[in-house]
């Protein structure tokens, strides 16, 4: 089965991809597939991995983002996950892709050719005056992720064991793949947590989880 068919059928319990979706994300699976070779963007090589737990879940985080157009960071982008298919999933959203190493950087702007929803910034999130309404993030660390003070609100792709060291999420939504894996959504007021993730909750938190 190809990625796109593949793609379609696992994300359909939740949202139809339209044709021009499946081709911007097959052309985005074929560009980290290529400078993978060069650049590690990603060690999963199995097809039904990539789909699932790279594609899917950042889609599924797209889906359950707020509606309406919102500005939204991707913060450690790497492959551009989960930011470049958020940004496919959801064209009324403007979604800037943060990434410090220049060569993935340079792998970005690629990537984010023909998105025009899309801006890549080349340099630290720590040291970045940007603002938006949602920072998203998968792969980082999360105390780190709700240090930066650069929203209001934060979406993490994680696992629940990931929980123990941050503070109380205000809603937290089963991801349908894999074990364990979630997203946990924060209200950040301020941030008062340190590197080791040792953090006073100081953020506002309502306790709906579902």
């Amino acid at each position: 089965m190809s990625f796109r068919d593949l793609l379609a059928e696992e994300f359909l319990p939740y949202g139809q991809l339209s044709e021009s979706q499946l081709d911007q994300l097959d052309r985005h699976y074929s560009l980290v597939m290529h400078w993978n070779e060069r650049l590690n963007l990603t060690r999963i090589r199995s097809l039904q991995e990539v789909v699932q737990f790279h594609y899917c879940e950042s889609l599924f985080l797209a889906r359950t983002l707020p509606p309406g157009p919102l500005r939204v960071m991707d913060v450690g982008s790497g492959a551009g996950f989960p930011g470049i298919p958020v940004a496919v999933f959801r064209k009324d959203c403007d979604v800037s892709l943060i990434e410090a190493h220049q060569r993935k950087a340079v792998f970005l702007r690629e990537a984010a050719r023909g998105l025009s929803n899309v801006s890549v910034i080349a340099d630290r999130a720590e040291g970045g005056k940007a603002s938006a309404d949602w920072l998203v993030a998968r792969a980082v660390r999360p105390n780190l992720v709700l240090s930066l003070r650069l929203t209001p609100a934060v979406a993490l792709l994680t696992t629940t064991s990931d929980l123990e060291v941050v503070p109380e999420p205000f809603d937290v939504v089963r991801v349908p793949w894999g074990k364990d894996r979630i997203i946990a959504m924060f209200h950040v007021k301020h941030a008062k947590i340190d590197n080791r993730g040792e953090g006073n909750r100081d953020h506002e938190s309502e306790g709906r989880r579902r």
